[in-house]
């Protein structure tokens, strides 16, 4: 299928005024496809030749001002519309259209629960061909007028709000102007909850097999939902533009949610049917504000052309975290943001494929679909959030504002938003945009102290190019509790400086960047890193901390602190930790990347019995229930780094962690993964354990196990299951992949290495752009690290032409590889673990090698 540039785009909206969409879908013909039937009233501007979109299983009939047009010449999912007279025209079409198992276009979901059937649209960027005819751009927005024709039983949601009409016929009130990608339907027996607010309906919803998951958190949900709203309306001087506002939970989504006005989709792992943690709870608290935020930046106000999705992503990513704090009863969103998202943009941010916040240039939809990334969402929210506090809250939501009052229901480039911020301040935002948005790679700050007549001076020196407004903690060691730190003071500075900032006295530890305003890599002075290796658990604030961990995994990775210093550190400190995104993000670092990655296969043994020694002090200090959270994080790594059956087999037989918690599904099926991969079940249990928990996440938990079983057998029908046939949904995909490969396996997948590159390749190609990140990501052999690994990779990426979306994935991937490998080999020189890594971290810093497989 052709993808759409940018030039025909332009080409395209000069020509065109699209006006009203009429759409009827009807999902009553069967189980692989529905009718779609699209009315397009619109205007030529000139005399002209353009086209319209459009994939379908079968193409019916097409008129064009009544005359038929022949449906043979539907070429790459484009039907010519030639010599166009300037004026008004009408364009019928009529489809058949295929379902989806992939998360794009119309996805049909049937629940093994209870028989159920579900489906939903997922139209982003180019997928809205997969269910009518559009012209298909984001800046030739409509009015849509949708009615849906259902299965008896069924309720209908669309972006407006939907009414009954008899027959299996439901209306959808008109839209608004919003653009195509924006238009949603959601169907299927769904159990709601509903209630009203500000005098809208509101109102969420999921599978029936859901109901009572969702029934117990409605109330969590609607709390969080009306205090964003409210305090999205004191921010905004403009209203919610929609005529209601749901919340669908539904099966097998490939992204967290998705913005669709006045229908919001959300992957229904949100509904909680085991236990979880309240840093899980404030993770969907963030993204039912994140997505409340695209309400108006995205849906009121969209980009013009997807070179400016950052506008869309960073914005709702900033308001997202910033009003989850301001707003719910959830404390610490900036903290899981640094430990965990922000980590998400700096690992981005220096690979190969990095690119600037706000791209100059994205020539067409198979480029700009691989721009949703860390450096969009992440590092975009980490700028937005330094822009605000080098403006100024009240200056930044006027320019906000302006911008809104400028472009509603309309469309918006980055120099229009720089603009309105302009508008707003008399500092030089353009020369900031240039600065932070145009430019690619994370800055690096080292603190370099200066001492002289027992005052200290400090300069932050900066290996980059960015300006920083930073704030630098100054920490002494508690006189009576040397295990402690207490802030002395923390200083705010503009970086570059015009003088060296006085401090005093030399603290015990200087942390630059307290408080994660700015987005850069800061290093420690030897004095400040010995304080860290000693006291880290000692420091007050959990935020604080963050920027500590963040600093010692970003040490790690480039080759700086032995990987062995960070798990004798979080050893020593993480029992003591009480924020639980701290402990989640540690552990993960720790048996993810530094025991599976950049350890060698000899040393993993004892890293994995130092992490299991760490939980089981985790456990042993939340015996008295008074912490559950950490206590949960604790049992989900010890399952996870169990190199002995013993005690997590006894747990799943006796369906209890001793002191707690009980053994849920979630946690039964973590179990028998790990038991699978140690050879310590067979097919029989996981059979057993299917019956006992048919749901879709029993499917995917199923599939997990067998594609783990340490049998040729096993893996060889994982495999085939993977790439030989195209019948696994997305979710059943990713989950056999991500039991496929095992480090304690490794000699016997060792011949699947080479096979999944040539298999990867053709996969994708034939399934899309889902399974293909899919493959990449998870399919893809990280756990082995060498050079054979490596020199596969890169001929891939050079020889077998992957689709554009395996080749970014692959890209990335070969860099964690490469990096990796890096690691590992910088082990034997790496400073040893017992003077600190001093010499890695004085006061000039060092220099971050680079080096990458290149695309």
């Amino acid at each position: 299928m052709s993808v759409l540039t940018r030039d025909e785009a332009q080409l395209r909206a000069q020509l065109l005024d699209v006006h009203r969409y009429t759409v009827e879908l009807d999902l009553t013909t069967g189980d692989e496809t529905f009718d779609s039937r699209t009315v397009i009233r619109f205007t030529a501007r000139s005399a002209g030749d353009t086209f319209v979109e459009l994939k379908p299983a079968e193409l019916r009939a097409v008129t064009l001002d009544g005359e038929p047009l022949d449906p043979e010449q539907l070429r790459d999912g484009r039907l010519a519309l030639k010599n166009l007279a300037a004026g008004a025209h009408e364009l019928r079409v009529d489809a058949a259209m295929d379902y989806s198992r992939t998360g794009e276009g119309m996805h049909r979901f049937t629940d093994p629960s209870d028989g159920e059937t579900y489906v939903y649209t997922q139209l982003f960027m180019d997928d809205v061909q997969r269910v009518f005819a559009a012209f298909d751009q984001p800046d030739l927005k409509a009015v849509f007028e949708v009615s849906v024709k259902a299965p008896e039983g069924w309720t209908v949601l669309a972006n407006g709000v939907t009414e009954h009409r008899g027959d299996g016929v439901w209306q959808a009130t008109p839209t608004p102007l919003i653009s195509t990608y924006l238009v949603a339907v959601a169907a299927g027996p769904w159990h709601s909850v509903r209630t009203e607010h500000q005098g809208l309906p509101f109102g969420i919803h999921c599978r029936r097999s859901l109901a009572p998951y969702l029934d117990t958190d409605a109330d969590e949900i609607f709390d969080v939902t009306r205090a964003c709203f409210d305090r999205y309306h004191e921010k905004f001087e403009e209203p919610y533009p929609f005529d209601s506002y749901d919340q669908a939970f539904v099966p097998e989504f490939n992204a967290g949610a998705m913005e669709n006005p006045g229908l919001v989709t959300f992957r229904d792992e949100f509904v909680y049917r085991s236990a979880v943690t309240d840093t899980e709870r404030q993770t969907r608290a963030m993204v039912i504000a994140h997505e409340m935020a695209h309400m108006w930046f995205g849906d009121l106000v969209t980009l013009k052309w997807w070179d400016d999705i950052w506008l869309n992503e960073s914005f709702a990513e900033y308001m997202g975290y910033q009003t989850t704090a301001e707003a719910t009863r959830f404390t610490g969103p900036w903290t899981e943001f640094g430990v965990t998202r922000k980590a998400w943009g700096y690992d981005a941010d220096q690979r190969p494929t990095t690119h600037p916040v706000a791209p100059e240039k994205v020539d067409d939809t198979a480029s700009a679909l691989l721009n949703f990334d860390g450096i969009s969402y992440a590092k975009g929210a980490s700028a937005l959030r330094q822009l605000a506090a080098w403006l100024g809250e009240k200056d930044f939501l006027a320019g906000i504002n302006t911008h809104f009052a400028r472009h509603k229901f309309g469309n918006a480039t980055l120099a229009d938003f720089i603009d309105s911020l302009s508008s707003a301040t008399d500092r030089d935002v353009p020369a900031w945009a240039d600065s932070w948005l145009r430019t690619t790679g994370v800055d690096r700050l080292t603190p370099v102290i200066a001492a002289a007549d027992g005052n200290c001076t400090l300069t932050a020196d900066r290996a980059g190019s960015r300006p920083h407004r930073l704030t630098a903690g100054l920490y002494d060691h508690d006189v009576a509790d040397e295990g402690r730190l207490v802030l002395r003071e923390r200083l705010e500075f503009d970086v570059p400086q015009t003088a060296p900032q006085p401090i005093g006295k030399r603290p015990a530890l200087l942390l630059l960047n307290d408080g994660d305003l700015t987005y850069a890599k800061v290093r420690f002075d030897a004095g400040s890193f010995a304080t860290v290796r000693s006291s880290l658990s000692g420091l007050p604030d959990p935020l604080t901390r963050a920027v500590v961990w963040n600093a010692l995994r970003d040490a790690v990775r480039d080759g700086e602190l032995p990987p062995t210093a960070y798990l004798e550190t979080a050893r020593a400190h993480l029992p003591r930790e009480t924020d639980l995104a701290l402990a989640q993000g540690v552990l993960a670092f720790a048996s993810g990347q530094i025991a599976d990655q950049y350890l060698e296969p000899e040393d993993r043994p004892a890293a994995l019995s130092t992490l299991t020694a760490l939980c089981r002090d985790l456990l042993r200090r939340t015996e008295d229930g008074d912490h559950p959270g950490l206590r949960l994080i604790a049992v989900r790594h010890l399952i996870s780094v169990a190199a002995h059956p013993d005690t997590i087999a006894a747990w799943l037989a006796d369906g209890t962690v001793p002191g707690g918690p009980e053994i849920d599904p979630e946690l039964r099926w973590r179990i028998l993964g790990r038991l699978a991969t140690l050879g310590a079940t067979d097919e029989a249990a996981i059979a057993a354990e299917l019956e006992r928990d048919p749901s879709a996440t029993g499917q995917e938990g199923a599939a997990r196990c067998r594609a783990a079983l340490p049998d040729p057998d096993a893996k060889r029908a994982a495999w085939e299951a993977m790439f030989a046939r195209d019948d696994l949904s997305n979710y059943l995909f990713t989950a056999t992949a991500q039991g496929f490969w095992q480090p304690e396996q490794a000699d016997l997948v060792r011949e699947y290495v080479p096979r999944f590159y040539t298999d990867a390749v053709a996969v994708s190609a034939r399934r899309g752009p889902a399974i293909a990140v899919a493959a990449g990501r998870w399919a893809f052999p990280a756990h082995a690290v060498d050079t054979e690994n490596l020199r596969l990779g890169e001929a891939c990426l050079c020889d077998a032409d992957p689709t554009p979306a395996l080749r970014r994935t692959l890209a990335d991937r070969l860099d964690d590889l490469a990096r990796a490998l890096r690691v590992r080999g910088r082990q034997e020189q790496a400073a040893p673990a017992e003077n600190g890594g001093q010499e890695a971290h004085g006061d000039q810093g060092a220099k971050e090698e680079q080096g990458a497989p290149a695309e």
